[in-house]
């Protein structure tokens, strides 16, 4: 019988601690959190971002600047590098993203992670679900700027908005419509982007066929348990959002504990530097940088151990309950027992 979504949370955690904790070993903890971090499975909810620069750091820097003389004449070249090169940055992590995201399916059905080895293995569907998401990507922008763009130009061509008193009624209407159809366009995409995560790369890791031809069997898998799909939707969101909580009220733990010793050295190192007649110049600012660099690392990477048990847990999750659906995928995920040896004495000999 199919594995529901609820039944299908005590194999992850059992897989889960498996993979992780028996034994422990802080390398594969590494490694899987690399892999989560360009795989997209790691938590952004764990709030680094929350972190700033000490405001003396930021002011020394503001006065460093300020005896900069703005070249303007350099801005026009800057900008056309910036639009030039974030595009292909933006590429270059699609494609990781897309490799990585092999990887890790991999990793979790080995309950082991080999970076290199798993990383030659899926070169193929990696490109493929590339220009998968290449395509999604240009589907989604589009539908985006068709659905805020002809709204906007009807109010446009009508003259709503320069009597907008006069049609107060008529815009706020438009206004809650296009947020639904937006809002509806928005989740739409994120399920099909889970989806194709936790149910099409499966199939086209074990098959080796296109991103358009696991949709198309996953939609007839759709149609015949709509009930069980949306119920793993729903609880899956409900998992992400405590789990998200649960991260972030851990790495706000840890963020102060980090903190304390770090920032000790810091306001001390200051004071020795005060004392020493050292002020704010080129040399004091960068070793400022360096050291704050070195910090932000230790902290992504501390946060990032932390998230290694969601990385584990997530697709392990998808994994459970889409083998059950999935005969190739159980086949690999729950392997035959090797055949018992037959001695002399059961054969009567």
């Amino acid at each position: 019988m199919p594995l529901s979504a609820t039944d299908s949370v005590g194999p992850a955690l059992h897989h889960t601690k498996q993979q992780l904790f028996r034994p422990f070993r802080l390398g594969q903890w590494t490694r899987v959190a690399l892999v989560g971090l360009f795989a997209g499975e790691l938590s952004s909810g764990n709030g680094c971002s929350r972190f700033h620069p000490p405001s003396t750091a930021s002011s020394a820097h503001h006065h460093w600047g300020m005896g900069i003389p703005h070249n303007w004449a350099l801005l026009g070249p800057i900008l056309v590098l910036l639009g030039f090169l974030i595009p292909v940055v933006v590429l270059i992590f699609m494609y990781l993203n897309s490799r990585m995201r092999f990887v890790l399916f991999d990793s979790i059905i080995a309950k082991h992670c080999e970076v290199s080895r798993f990383w030659s293995q899926r070169g193929g569907p990696a490109l493929q679900l590339f220009v998968w998401k290449l395509i999604l990507a240009a589907i989604v922008l589009g539908g985006t700027v068709l659905l805020i763009g002809v709204p906007l130009a009807t109010t446009l061509s009508l003259g709503w908005i320069k009597t907008p008193r006069d049609h107060i009624i008529a815009i706020a209407l438009t206004c809650v419509f296009v947020f639904l159809i937006f809002a509806a366009w928005i989740i739409g995409a994120l399920v099909v982007h889970v989806f194709t995560k936790d149910f099409v790369v499966p199939q086209m890791a074990l098959e080796n066929i296109s991103a358009f031809e696991g949709w198309r069997r996953l939609w007839r898998m759709l149609g015949s348990e709509k009930g069980p799909y949306a119920w793993y939707a729903v609880l899956k969101v409900a998992m992400t959002i405590v789990a998200g909580i649960a991260v972030s009220i851990v790495a706000a733990i840890v963020i102060v504990l980090l903190l304390i010793p770090f920032g000790g050295l810091g306001v001390i190192s200051v004071m020795f530097g005060k004392a020493a007649g050292l002020g704010w110049d080129v040399f004091t600012i960068t070793a400022a940088i360096v050291a704050a660099s070195i910090f932000l690392l230790i902290l992504f990477y501390v946060v990032s151990l932390i998230s290694v048990p969601l990385i584990v847990f997530f697709p392990a999750y998808s994994i459970y309950f889409f083998a059950s659906r999935y005969p190739q995928l159980a086949a690999l995920l729950y392997p035959p027992p090797p055949p018992m040896p037959i001695s002399p004495t059961s054969l009567g000999i």
